[in-house]
C-alpha cells in the first residue's frame, strides 16, 4: 500500500514538472513572436517614411533609381589616353608653327586638306593606323615649319629609312623613324631627355630632320645631303638610296596635289650601311681627318 502511494506521488511530480516546462515554452515562443512583430512594425514604418520622402522629393527618387540600375561594369570602364599624350615632343615645338610664314613657305607646307591626302596615302601604302599616320605627318609638317625644310622630303626619308616604323633598329644601331645613329648624335637628344628618347617618334623626327637639313646645307644639294645622310659621303655612289628617296618624294608631291597615286608595292626600308662602309668612313674620319664626325652615317 505504501509503495503504491509513493508511485502515485512520483507520477504527480513528473506531471507537474512537464506542465511547468510546457508553460515556459509557451512563454518563450510568445516572446519571439512579439519581438518579430515589433521588428516588422519598425521596418514597415521606415518603409512608409521612405516612400513619403521619395514622393515629396522626386529628384532623390530619380538619383536612387539611377544608382540602383547602373551596371557595375560602367564604373570600371577605362578610357584610353589620346595618342598625342603618348608622343610628347619638345616644349618649343608648337611655338614656331605660330610664326608668320612667307608665301613660299605656306606653299611648301600646304593646306590641311593636302596633309590629309598625304596621311591617307601613307597609311595605306605602309599599312599604318590612321591616327598614328596622322600624328607622324603632323609632326613632320610642324618640324619642317620650324626648321624651314620641305615636309615631304622628311616624310620620304622616313618612308625609305624605316617604312614608318617608329621602333625600327638596324644592326649598326640606327634607330627609329629616321634611323638616327643616337650614339653619334647623342648631343642633339640632350634637350629631349637623352639618347633614350631616340625611339620617341617626335624626338626622332626632329633630330633626324635637323641632321638632314645640316647635310643638305653642307652638300649644297638634296642629292649630296642624302648621300651623306645614308653614310656614303666617302664613296662614289650611295647604292641608289638618294634615287629611292627622291622617287618617294615625287609621289608625295603628286599626292599632295590631289592626284591619284597607287599605294601598291611599297618601297622597303633602306638597307643599312655595310660594316665595310662604316669602317671605311670611320677610318677616313679618324686617321685622315678628311671628314668631320657629323658626316658619318646619319641614320
Amino acid at each position: 500500500m505504501t509503495n503504491r502511494f509513493i508511485s502515485v506521488a512520483g507520477a504527480t511530480r513528473q506531471l507537474a514538472h512537464a506542465a511547468t516546462g510546457l508553460a515556459s515554452s509557451r512563454v518563450s515562443v510568445r516572446s519571439v513572436l512579439t519581438t518579430a512583430q515589433h521588428t516588422l512594425t519598425v521596418f514597415g514604418v521606415s518603409a512608409l517614411v521612405m516612400i513619403a520622402v521619395l514622393y515629396a522629393r522626386p529628384d532623390l527618387a530619380q538619383a536612387l533609381s539611377k544608382s540602383l540600375l547602373q551596371e557595375p561594369a560602367a564604373a570600371l570602364a577605362v578610357t584610353a589616353p589620346p595618342l598625342h599624350e603618348l608622343m610628347e615632343g619638345p616644349a618649343n615645338g608648337t611655338a614656331a608653327a605660330d610664326k608668320a610664314m612667307t608665301p613660299e613657305e605656306k606653299a611648301m607646307m600646304g593646306t590641311r586638306k593636302q596633309q590629309q591626302w598625304v596621311t591617307s596615302w601613307l597609311s595605306k601604302r605602309y599599312r599604318v593606323a590612321g591616327d598614328a599616320a596622322d600624328m607622324l605627318v603632323s609632326t613632320a609638317y610642324l618640324t619642317a615649319s620650324e626648321i624651314k625644310l620641305d615636309p615631304l622630303l622628311i616624310l620620304a626619308v622616313m618612308a625609305i629609312e624605316s617604312g614608318l616604323n617608329p621602333f625600327a633598329e638596324s644592326p649598326m644601331g640606327a634607330q627609329g623613324l629616321m634611323q638616327v645613329m643616337s650614339k653619334i648624335h647623342h648631343e642633339k637628344f640632350q634637350e629631349m631627355g637623352g639618347v633614350q628618347a631616340a625611339l620617341n617618334p617626335v624626338a626622332n623626327i626632329r633630330v633626324g630632320s635637323l641632321i638632314l637639313k645640316d647635310y643638305v646645307t653642307r652638300g649644297g644639294s638634296v642629292e649630296a645631303g642624302l648621300k651623306t645622310y645614308v653614310g656614303a659621303a666617302a664613296f662614289e655612289t650611295d647604292d641608289g638610296y638618294g634615287s629611292r628617296v627622291l622617287a618617294e618624294y615625287r609621289r608625295l608631291k603628286q599626292v599632295s596635289a590631289g592626284k591619284k597615286v597607287p599605294t601598291t608595292n611599297p618601297v622597303m626600308a633602306a638597307a643599312p650601311a655595310t660594316t665595310k662602309q662604316v669602317e671605311a668612313a670611320v677610318a677616313a674620319t679618324t686617321v685622315a681627318a678628311k671628314l668631320p664626325d657629323s658626316q658619318l652615317a646619319g641614320l
